[in-house]
C-alpha cells in the first residue's frame, strides 16, 4: 500500500497543485457540511458499489447529489448497483468508510474497481477529496484527479450521474 505519503509524492512528481486542509473525522455528507463552509470548491462524495455481475464501482459525485441508483447503471454502463461491503472497500482500496475518496485509487490493482466521475466534477478548477482519511481534505482539480487515476493505470469514466428528485 502506498498510501499517503505515495499521494503526496505522486502529487509533487506530476507538479499537481493542491491545497490541504486538516480538520476533525467527518462520517457523512451531514458532518462534512459543517467543515466545507470553510473550503472553497465542489466538495464530494463517493459511493462504493458492487454491480449484479460481481464488478466493483467508485462513483464520485457532488456532495448534495442525490443519485439515481435505478438510473445510474445505464448511466455508467453496468449492471444493477447496491452497496459495497466495508471488507471489500478495505481489501480493495485499503481504507474504510467515512474516508473513501477517488484518490484511494493510488492503492487499487488496475481493472480491479471501475472509478466514475460526475461530469461537472471532472471540469471544476477546484474538486475537494479527502487524502485516504476522512480529517483531511485536498482541494485538487477535477482535470488533476483524473491524471492521477490515469497515472495509476486506471481508465476513468467521466458521466453523467442521473440525480433523484426530491419527494412532493
Amino acid at each position: 500500500m502506498r498510501g499517503e505519503a505515495g499521494l503526496l509524492a505522486d502529487l509533487a512528481a506530476l507538479a499537481i497543485p493542491f491545497e490541504a486542509h486538516e480538520h476533525a473525522a467527518v462520517f457523512t455528507v451531514e458532518e462534512s457540511r459543517r467543515i466545507d463552509a470553510d473550503i472553497p470548491g465542489a466538495h464530494t462524495k463517493n459511493l462504493f458499489l458492487k454491480d449484479s455481475g460481481g464488478a466493483f464501482w467508485l462513483v464520485t459525485v457532488p456532495a448534495a447529489a442525490r443519485v439515481d441508483l435505478k438510473a445510474l447503471p445505464e448511466a455508467i454502463g453496468c449492471k444493477r448497483v447496491s452497496f459495497g461491503k466495508p471488507e471489500e472497500m478495505e481489501r480493495l482500496l485499503g481504507i474504510a468508510p467515512g474516508s473513501v475518496t477517488p484518490l484511494a485509487m493510488i492503492d487499487a490493482e488496475p481493472g480491479s474497481v471501475a472509478v466514475v466521475i460526475d461530469a461537472g466534477l471532472a471540469q471544476a478548477e477546484r474538486m475537494n477529496v479527502h487524502p485516504l482519511r476522512n480529517t483531511g481534505t485536498l482541494g485538487v482539480a477535477g482535470a488533476d484527479v483524473l491524471a492521477l487515476l490515469r497515472h495509476w493505470g486506471h481508465k476513468p469514466v467521466i458521466a453523467e450521474i442521473p440525480v433523484a428528485l426530491p419527494a412532493g
